[in-house]
């Protein structure tokens, strides 16, 4: 049966069924959800004792230690691609963007779950003071954790317009009242409340506005999606 199965991945036409598919899905999510759907929103007393770290837990990477070590004040997040004016950002200037509070419960693709407490500046804010321009379609996040053993092929993930402007959608740097740690993405975390926990980059050092991710990595938006996972993963 497996097999069977990797001559069917290995096939011309099974990977544009799977693609067809999940554009249907996709469709039918927004269709049936509209794009102003809000994900599911807790209450204090829901919070998980612990919200534990999957994946990377401490980025293997000299750059990311250094800012580490030294509190983040060295961090900036750039900002660049296709919008009006590039820029970097500091914690300090994202933490004076408007900001959003939610309590939300982060799905695991493994099949577990959690509830946390998010803080952090709306990406639609951000994109705001930078401008974005027309032909811009995708937000690309490319982040400090390298997922290879000899230190290359840095995580990335992306999402569309839709979800970047969405009101859920923040660049967190709070968790539980307390500044984000390391094992959970600090110092900034996407959190795209819409969709699956592998959407939602840790440690993101730079945001890349594009039309196409075609010619990014293995081209299909994402680390893990290059490995076959579903690039739109809605909830």
């Amino acid at each position: 049966m497996l097999a069977g199965c990797d001559s069917l991945s290995r096939s011309e036409w099974f990977p544009k069924v799977l693609s067809a598919a999940e554009e249907l899905n996709r469709s039918a999510h927004r269709l049936l959800g509209g794009r102003r759907s809000m994900a599911q929103e807790f209450t204090q007393a829901d919070l998980s004792p612990d919200f534990r770290s999957n994946g990377t837990a401490d980025p293997d990477s000299a750059q990311y230690q250094a800012l580490a070590d030294n509190g983040f004040a060295d961090y900036r997040l750039q900002v660049d691609g296709l919008v009006d004016k590039p820029a970097s950002f500091s914690l300090t200037e994202l933490r004076a963007l408007p900001r959003r509070t939610e309590m939300t419960r982060h799905d695991w693709v493994e099949g577990w779950s959690a509830i946390g407490k998010w803080k952090g500046a709306r990406l639609a804010s951000l994109l705001e003071v930078v401008g974005v321009k027309p032909q811009a379609r995708y937000a690309v996040f490319y982040c400090a954790d390298p997922m290879e053993a000899n230190g290359t092929g840095l995580y990335y993930e992306s999402i569309d317009m839709d979800d970047a402007h969405h009101v859920q959608t923040i660049l967190a740097y709070d968790l539980n009242d307390h500044a984000l740690p390391v094992k959970n993405g600090a110092p900034i975390r996407l959190r795209v409340e819409r969709q699956l926990g592998y959407k939602h980059a840790k440690y993101v050092m730079r945001i890349d506005l594009v039309e196409s991710f075609a010619k990014i990595a293995g081209g299909m938006g994402g680390y893990w999606e290059d490995q076959g996972y579903e690039w739109y993963a809605g909830i």
